[in-house]
């Protein structure tokens, strides 16, 4: 068996003793994850050639939530882990004009993919699917919190006390992380964007298919989408 890659950089788990201080909370096998990724960049950077579209939209381990209009002309797939900065400063920064001016207005179809890079980034993802229909305003709450519980001494106090405003009570947190199957599931979706589409860091993009990695800028983001709408 291979054991999870705990990197260095980011906000990730910063030593052993995080690593096993989660594995030991969550009761889960951290095993057989060895999918190695650099670290997550900052500014977009297009390429021009993409997975086939019907390939990047077949379903996967975990149902796609999607954002917008069916009859979008534009579809956005991001692929994010919860301790990736850029991921957050995009949430903070750009999608909010994302949903205002196209997912709002019927353009873009939007939809956020996990691709976690480390045991912690799993299991803030597992919470936020344990959330049912509110995992979106989960993942909003911890990428708008990520300085207070990815970079904290006790990463997993700082998901109980954010969970808990949502309504989560400690037994459903517990058996969340305990839940050997989601965290499969999590991890196949990582595991697929990496080996089929390419995704070798985060934020990465799928806009129609093309391939965009890094950050989006507000301004990236309309020059992106304007030649698509207008066609």
């Amino acid at each position: 068996m291979t054991s999870l890659l705990i990197r260095s950089r980011g906000p990730l788990i910063r030593s052993r003793r995080q690593f096993f201080e989660l594995a030991a909370a969550s009761g889960l096998t951290l095993a057989g994850a060895g999918f190695v990724m650099p670290g997550s960049g900052g500014g977009a950077r297009a390429q021009a050639a993409g997975p086939p579209v019907a390939e990047l939209m077949a379903e996967s381990a975990l149902p796609d939530i999607w954002l917008g209009s069916k009859d979008a002309p534009v579809t956005i797939i991001e692929y994010a882990s919860m301790t990736c900065p850029h991921c957050a400063h995009f949430h903070a920064e750009t999608m909010p004009s994302l949903k205002s001016k196209y997912i709002d207005t019927g353009k873009v179809r939007f939809t956020l993919r996990e691709f976690p890079f480390d045991p912690l980034a799993t299991a803030a993802f597992m919470l936020a699917r344990c959330s049912g229909d509110k995992r979106d305003a989960m993942v909003d709450l911890l990428f708008a919190q990520q300085k207070i519980w990815a970079f904290a001494d006790k990463p997993l106090q700082g998901l109980v006390s954010l969970t808990k405003q949502t309504g989560m009570a400690q037994e459903a947190f517990d058996a969340c992380l305990k839940d050997q199957k989601l965290y499969d599931n999590v991890n196949q979706v990582r595991d697929r964007g990496g080996q089929k589409f390419g995704v070798d860091s985060t934020p990465t993009f799928f806009i129609n298919g093309k391939k965009v990695s890094g950050s989006i800028t507000p301004d990236e983001l309309d020059r992106h989408l304007e030649p698509l709408l207008k066609s």
